[in-house]
């Protein structure tokens, strides 16, 4: 996947999930607050195993499934 189909497709979840506003709030907020977004990632899936996160990510990916079939 690339660079530009990888933006879009996390602009539109954020913004279905979250609508325009609180999209753009949210990317302002990680590249302004969080700064280190590595560093961010490490703190937002510590203590969480590597199943943990895959098994968020698929019933986050299911979730925006459903979201999306129902449009």
């Amino acid at each position: 996947m690339s660079d530009i189909v990888l933006l879009n497709m996390g602009m539109k979840t954020l913004i279905d999930s979250l609508g325009v506003v609180e999209a753009e709030r949210f990317v302002y907020l990680v590249n302004k607050e969080l700064g280190d977004y590595t560093e961010f990632r490490h703190t937002l899936f510590e203590g969480m195993s590597l199943d943990d996160i895959c098994r968020g990510a698929a019933l986050a990916k299911n979730e925006a499934d459903k979201r999306m079939a129902g449009h």
